[in-house]
């Protein structure tokens, strides 16, 4: 398609050349009204735009005229529509081919809503608030939008100050319970609760005091009372995910993502393997979801995602895996069970792409080669690693592709965006319509995030 700004001269020129073609013969588009499906497409920049329809499934564009169709369709944008057109053969300089529109309708309205519907419960977003307003972004957000979940923060980043969302044990409880009843499917409530320096429930806001996985790994019976006491408050406070435990490898103890914090519960695969299951488990007994992070490992790094770019080439080690491989790869010991992806680089594993933008890694390896067939979650695509080096969209669209099932989108990064549901549903649902990301990816992460939901929630 050839693309030039609509000077006057040019807008002046389509027109004498669409008054001419209905004047005249045009052979096969004289007056011969013809139905198209496709979606209404805007080009150009401000002042200088214009309307067109890009057919499905062959993506062929058309301009659209008259002005006065152009700029109703305008409100249409991104929509599957079947119009009723007149194809004028006017050798347009901005399109191949001009149609005039005489009608259209939406294809299936129900369909349509269904599949925003789905492409919702893909979507666990970070807010602000301490208590659910009618007025609020996340009340739409849970309500109307019918998002999958939420993530819970005690401290706001972007404005680095508390309270987000957590002031105390009856506070906590309340907003959870009023998410959950303004929800039309009930919501993932999540948190990362590992322990130690990873603690939202903390002891100023009235919650027991915790420790690390460094600190637990002394003994198995200090992880298990450990793991039962931060379920059974979880529980209690309606939280029903908890991004927790770390399984990566302490293979850094300098590393300024786990190795500093103490996240990790040893370098040995099998300490961290043990003690990962008595977490789970305690768990699993509360009707808790527990997530093993950060796959395929972010114990050997030298860098932290939150802050950019980190490539683990020459540092990621193969046993790095063994923890995935013990803990989800058979259906029994995976229920109750998410996966949630690293943002790092490994051009061993796939020359191209970071863990959470990977097919060799998650379809490839975590689901065939490890057999996980539960629902994988993104780390925060808002972190650097992710947000500078790729656009809101291009993450969106690769991160679905690699096999994602649930987008973090902590909303509690860079900056905070209270209409950030809304905008990642519509660039989701482009995708799909354009052909990027197929209908039947979505159905497949739909499908297993109810049947986790039916597990664990309903």
């Amino acid at each position: 398609m050839k693309r030039f700004l609509l000077t006057p001269l040019i807008i002046t020129a389509v027109l004498f050349v669409l008054l001419a073609s209905a004047c005249t013969s045009q052979g096969r588009s004289k007056n011969r009204a013809i139905t198209l499906q496709g979606v209404v497409k805007i080009y150009g920049s401000e002042p200088h735009t214009a309307v067109g329809i890009e057919t499905v499934p062959d993506k062929k564009v058309y301009g659209v005229s008259p002005p006065k169709k152009a700029a109703e369709l305008r409100k249409m944008q991104g929509r599957l529509l079947e119009f009723k057109v007149i194809i004028e053969d006017t050798g347009s300089l901005e399109f191949e081919n001009t149609v005039t529109v005489l009608s259209w309708r939406i294809i299936n309205p129900n369909a349509e809503e269904t599949l925003k519907r789905k492409i919702a419960q893909m979507l666990l977003l970070g807010f602000r608030g301490t208590e659910l307003t009618a007025g609020s972004s996340i009340y739409k957000d849970v309500a109307e939008l019918g998002i999958g979940g939420v993530l819970l923060f005690d401290y706001d980043v972007p404005t680095r100050s508390r309270p987000r969302n957590i002031t105390s044990r009856e506070q906590l409880s309340r907003l959870v319970s009023d998410l959950q009843c303004a929800a039309p499917v009930k919501l993932f409530v999540a948190i990362d609760q590992e322990g130690g320096r990873v603690n939202r429930l903390r002891g100023e806001y009235g919650f027991p005091p915790n420790i690390s996985a460094k600190e637990m790994a002394a003994n198995t019976e200090l992880t298990r009372s450990q793991a039962e006491q931060t379920a059974a408050l979880l529980a209690e406070m309606g939280i029903n995910l908890n991004f927790a435990p770390c399984v990566d490898l302490d293979l850094n103890p300098q590393n300024p993502a786990i190795g500093i914090y103490g996240r990790s519960f040893s370098a040995d695969p099998a300490i961290v393997s043990e003690h990962a299951a008595i977490w789970i488990n305690a768990h699993r007994q509360q009707g808790i979801i527990s997530c093993i992070k950060h796959f395929p490992g972010h114990g050997s790094s030298s860098g932290d995602t939150h802050d950019g770019w980190v490539d683990v080439s020459g540092l990621w080690q193969e046993a790095e895996l063994i923890p995935y491989r013990r803990l989800a790869s058979s259906r029994d010991a995976s229920a109750l069970l998410m996966v949630m992806t690293s943002h790092v680089f490994n051009s061993a594993l796939d020359p191209h792409n970071p863990a959470t933008l990977s097919p060799a890694m998650l379809t490839g390896i975590l689901r065939g080669g490890l057999q996980f067939d539960g629902v994988i979650v993104s780390d925060d695509m808002d972190m650097d690693a992710i947000r500078a080096n790729y656009s809101f969209g291009e993450a969106l669209e690769k991160a679905i592709n690699a096999g994602v099932d649930l987008l973090c989108l902590s909303n509690n990064g860079s900056h905070y965006d209270p209409a950030l549901a809304q905008k990642a549903l519509t660039a989701i649902y482009s995708l799909v319509l354009e052909g990027k990301v197929s209908s039947e990816r979505i159905e497949e992460s739909w499908n297993r995030i109810m049947a986790l939901k039916r597990d664990a929630i309903l």
